[in-house]
């Protein structure tokens, strides 16, 4: 009970005192940027473990996930920001990201398109109500795939970035930290930060995977918190 009051008191003042978005400076029409990190795979096995370094971004896609959802267009709540899907609207993602890869040093480039993958069933039931009403109704399924090719030069001049903080004392009482930044790599200025701090208890046979429940405060708690900074800061060009 001790460590709980204590790890909770530690969040409420680290939420009043560090945590939250802070933007100096926003850049109009960017058409790509160039991501350090993507968020690694992660378990159970993570959202249990007290020195987990992702900890404070348990539910961030992960992996090409993560690169998707700034490619992914937003689909807009009423009142405040939605979640990314391929489905076109006006709030576009950027049109590429670029890479660098770990194992041989070069740099990437990701692209999202909507493809035809398969053929819907001309004698199922809603297909021939739709037929019926439309004639030249698209039988076409698509799905969205995400494209990887060696970039060209220059790279791109704004760049985002994460860095996770592990600090024994902190998780000693259950709370985690991360700040994801935003660079413009002409200038070397950071033009916009988060700072998230999220508290949980251990994990137990009640709640397993402590992370996922954890108290947040700093950026949206959705799936795609990056994305969703990072275009605040840089917007994301607009049209064909």
């Amino acid at each position: 009970m001790q460590r709980a009051q204590a790890g909770k008191a530690l969040w409420e003042e680290k939420c009043r005192t560090v945590a939250g978005e802070k933007i100096d400076k926003t850049v109009e029409n960017v058409e790509g940027i160039l991501l350090f990190k993507v968020r690694p795979p992660r378990s159970e096995r993570e959202w249990a473990d007290p020195m987990w370094p992702g900890a404070a971004f348990a539910h961030e896609l992960t992996t090409d996930g993560y690169i998707e959802s700034f490619l992914l267009f937003e689909q807009k709540l009423i009142g405040g920001r939605g979640h990314v899907d391929s489905l076109q609207t006006s709030n576009p993602g950027y049109r590429y990201v670029d890479i660098i890869d770990e194992k041989d040093g070069q740099r990437y480039r990701y692209t999202g398109s909507n493809i035809i993958v398969g053929r819907k069933d001309i004698n199922a039931p809603n297909v021939k109500i739709s037929l019926g009403r439309d004639p030249n109704y698209d039988l076409n399924i698509y799905g969205w795939v995400l494209n990887k090719t060696s970039a060209p030069d220059p790279s791109p001049r704004y760049a985002v970035t994460f860095e996770d903080h592990v600090i024994p004392e902190d998780r000693a009482l259950g709370v985690a930290s991360s700040t994801v930044k935003v660079i413009d790599l002409m200038t070397q200025k950071v033009l916009g930060e988060m700072i998230r701090y999220v508290w949980s208890t251990p994990a137990s046979s009640a709640n397993p995977s402590p992370w996922l429940t954890a108290y947040k405060c700093g950026g949206e708690e959705i799936a795609s918190t990056t994305r969703f900074f990072t275009d605040k800061v840089l917007k994301p060009l607009k049209g064909q």
